[in-house]
């Protein structure tokens, strides 16, 4: 540790600290005397630091082995250096001057050598040439074809060798020479076609022919072209002649004798001439489309002269597609037959991108434009079959009620549809099929409208049968799944620029708006059972109650017909999400319907409130086990859901009721109720609530005062709402009227459809017209524009009620209307 310390100390040391070498020289007062001889102490070694170093900076400067004498002889080296350097590239570009000098004397006879070579093997070719041109003239005077075949392209490859040399006379000759031999002989192959068929020596002369198929294939695409086309126009002249110059032949009705006499031609071309002309020619099947071709434009011809008609004779639509369904089996007969063939490429990809023929569509397309009159035949028969579907029963003699069950003339028209859907997508893709969907989609509303709401606006007030509500049920529904199929179907087939047009969702929301209708019926049938147990409600003196019990005798009468129908209906509704909307429906209307009877029954005693409170808890609890009727929702528990939406929809009443049990004396003890359950500033609502109680005329101007006074007190003024949603719409309160209190809006619908209290009963002959005033008040809540004025229509209501219940039912955790239980006469459209 000294041995560090004193290191540390050493004027010499790198980690010489002065701050602790001071402290150990002056460590005591006394010490500070020798302050100046240790400053000359230091100062005198400092100065022997300077001698020593200036020593040894002269030493390095002046020695003989000094830095600067290494400078100097550095830079000596490098100028050396560089003028070793100039001198090496001197000398090399001496040594390339002397080489080029030496070389190019070969490279001139480099130079020679090639240009004998080039002219060597141009004379040699030149000769070749002319021996070729020379053979090739005899040997097609004697017709010797093979031989010119194989000679022709030999010049012919040759002659391009000397395509620059043409400015030399001889040679532009001789390439004149070649060009009208190939001229030559391209007419008499010609010639010699024409002289067999003439006389009828193709068999005789098939040899020759064959060979002199060679040579045009030598010649050129526009050799075989021209061949080609003279054989086909040579085959099909008869037809021609036959089949646009007879009125009677060429007409509509002798379509399958223009097929036959085709098919007879290929034929005799497939027998005897095919053999002729080389497989990658394809002759037959340039016979078959310029056969089409033709018949394309005799087709458009004879249509549009048949529509220019002024006879008053219409085309024949059954004619019009007899003919397209033969032409299109005609087209698909080619295209079978050309596909299967053979191709000269061995590699797939090749092989089918050689056929360019197509004949989809190569006679059928001249139809197209007219098959806007086969569309509507379409609609003429739909038309005819909804009146008969309006007149036939919902259920055959000889069949048994099903609870899955639809209406025979909803599987009848989808199998129409599905036909019809099915013919016109093999006819046509394009505009013609987006007609046809257009008009399905009318007949789809007017069925939906005149045939299954027709069904539930009959029975008068009693309403229609529940096997036919069930019925309609299960055909809107079945409707608004298979709507939804034909959109994919036809969307799968239309073009492809059409498909965004291709829309049915206002047709599927129309039937699921019957469906709804349909739910609403069912729970109309519950209204007409209550009306006794309603009866009874309101024959009770409740303002000289003065006791209550477990519940009022109504309150059993009310569950025993809302049970006992229950257990009618929902064992007949198949899917669970239409039970649990007509429990849903069914709930909110005996909440609507009980408000409304409370206000019927005025005036109601304070005992008589608490009743009507713990009567309202029976009904509750009653209430909550109603899904247990349906089959597939019976289980020990009831939905948490249906129990929440119960609670919900029946503690509504309760303000009311809590007011009602407060005496009027004091006065400040009802105000201050009404202020807390009620919680409106409305004097219109308060005066309800007294004359419910009963309360005197001349003692309601004293309580209309403290209301006013405690109304706008610091404590309640910024909690109260301008007007309760549950009083006011009590506009008379002697007639009740409380169908639109329900803040559910599908209570709303139910109400709107007469299942809103005892005075608006159900009367189906007024279904229609109650559907668009509940689908405007639907509307409004549910921020759907339902149709109103003169152009409102029932399909458009019919669509806003379904889309609003595909939104309301969302709660239940399944789409409205999702088909998880199909019908027992159920088709599918891909089948």
């Amino acid at each position: 540790m000294n041995i560090t310390v004193a290191d540390s100390l050493s004027l010499d040391s790198v980690d010489y600290d002065p701050i602790a070498h001071l402290n150990l020289l002056f460590s005591h007062p006394s010490t500070v005397s020798s302050v100046a001889s240790v400053a000359t102490t230091i100062q005198k070694h400092k100065d022997e630091l300077s001698k020593s170093i200036a020593s040894l900076e002269t030493a390095q400067a002046y020695g003989p082995d000094s830095s600067l004498e290494r400078m100097q002889s550095a830079q000596a080296e490098l100028a050396s250096l560089f003028q070793r350097i100039e001198s090496v590239r001197s000398r090399a570009l001496q040594t390339e001057r002397d080489i080029t000098t030496m070389t190019a004397d070969i490279k001139r006879l480099d130079g020679t050598k090639r240009n004998l070579t080039l002219s060597m093997t141009a004379l040699k070719r030149l000769q070749m040439l002319t021996t070729a041109y020379e053979q090739l003239r005899g040997l097609a005077r004697t017709r010797q074809y093979r031989e010119c075949a194989g000679l022709l392209q030999a010049v012919l490859q040759l002659m391009r060798h000397f395509n620059s040399y043409r400015s030399i006379e001889q040679i532009a000759v001789l390439s004149r020479n070649v060009s009208e031999l190939q001229r030559e002989l391209l007419e008499q192959v010609c010639e010699d076609f024409e002289i067999a068929f003439a006389k009828g020596e193709v068999g005789a002369r098939r040899g020759v022919l064959i060979e002199a198929c060679l040579v045009m294939d030598a010649l050129g695409d526009h050799a075989k072209t021209r061949l080609v086309t003279w054989y086909v126009n040579t085959e099909l002249r008869e037809y021609r002649q036959v089949f646009r110059g007879n009125d009677e032949a060429g007409s509509l009705d002798n379509i399958g004798r223009r097929y036959a006499w085709f098919k007879r031609t290929l034929k005799t071309h497939e027998e005897e001439h095919a053999a002729i002309f080389p497989p990658h020619w394809r002759v037959n099947e340039t016979l078959a489309m310029s056969f089409c071709d033709g018949t394309r434009e005799d087709f458009k011809g004879i249509l549009e002269k048949s529509m220019r008609r002024t006879d008053g004779a219409k085309l024949d639509v059954n004619l019009l597609l007899s003919c397209l369904q033969e032409t299109m089996d005609f087209e698909q007969g080619l295209e079978r037959r050309f596909a299967s063939e053979p191709r000269a490429s061995i590699d797939t990809l090749s092989s089918a991108d050689d056929r360019l023929q197509n004949f989809h569509g190569s006679i059928s397309v001249a139809f197209e434009p007219y098959l806007s009159l086969w569309v509507e035949s379409q609609d003429k028969a739909l038309a005819n079959m909804i009146p008969r579907y309006k007149q036939q029963p919902l259920i055959p003699a000889d069949e048994e009620f099903s609870p899955q069950a639809v209406i025979p003339s909803a599987i009848e028209l989808f199998h129409f549809y599905k036909v019809t859907l099915s013919q016109c997508a093999k006819l046509s893709t394009g505009e013609r099929l987006l007609d046809l969907t257009k008009t399905l989609a009318k007949y789809l509303d007017e069925y939906a409208q005149q045939v299954l709401l027709g069904f539930l606006q009959r029975g008068g007030a009693q309403g229609p049968p529940l096997e036919d509500i069930i019925l309609v049920l299960n055909t809107a529904d079945f409707w608004h799944t298979n709507t939804d199929q034909l959109e994919e179907f036809i969307k799968k087939r239309i073009e492809p620029d059409m498909m965004p047009r291709v829309d049915l969702s206002d047709q599927s929301d129309a039937f699921m708006g019957v469906a709804s209708a349909s739910v609403m019926a069912l729970v109309a049938k519950v209204e007409l059972e209550c009306e006794s147990a309603w009866r009874e409600m309101r024959n009770t003196n409740w303002s000289r109650l003065e006791s209550v019990s477990d519940h009022s005798s109504y309150v059993g009468e009310l569950l025993k017909h809302v049970n006992g129908k229950a257990e009618e209906v929902l064992p007949l509704v198949v899917k669970q999400q239409y039970a649990r909307t007509f429990c849903d429906n069914l709930v909110d209307h005996l909440a609507n319907a009980y408000i409304t009877n409370v206000v019927q029954c005025k005036p109601v005693c304070e005992t008589g409130a608490e009743q009507m409170l713990l009567d309202k808890y029976v009904l509750t609890k009653s209430l909550e086990n109603l899904m247990s009727f349906h089959t597939a929702s019976s289980s020990a528990h009831p939905p948490t859901s249906f129990v929440k939406h119960v609670n919900t929809s029946m503690t509504r009443m309760d303000p009311l009721l809590k007011t009602l049990q407060v005496r009027p004396s004091p006065p400040e003890g009802l105000v201050q109720a009404y202020l807390i359950h009620i919680g409106d500033r409305s004097d219109t609502n308060f005066r309800k609530i007294l004359e419910l109680k009963g309360v005197r005329r001349t003692d309601q101007a004293h309580l209309l005062e403290l209301f006013a006074i405690h109304r706008e007190g610091p404590a309640a003024g910024a909690k109260l709402v301008q007007s309760s949603p549950l009083l006011t719409p009590l506009l008379n309160t002697t007639t009740g009227g409380l169908g639109s209190t329900a803040t559910a809006s599908s209570s709303s619908l139910a109400s709107g459809l007469g299942a809103s209290g005892l005075q608006t009963r159900f009367d189906a002959a007024s279904l229609g017209e109650r559907l668009l005033t509940a689908a405007r008040d639907s509307a409004e809540r549910a921020g759907v524009g339902a149709a109103t004025g003169e152009g409102a229509t029932i399909n458009e209501n019919l669509r806003n009620i379904g889309n609003f219940f595909k939104r309301d039912i969302g709660g239940l955790g399944a789409r409205f209307g999702r088909r998880d239980i199909t019908p027992t006469n159920n088709s599918r459209l891909d089948e």
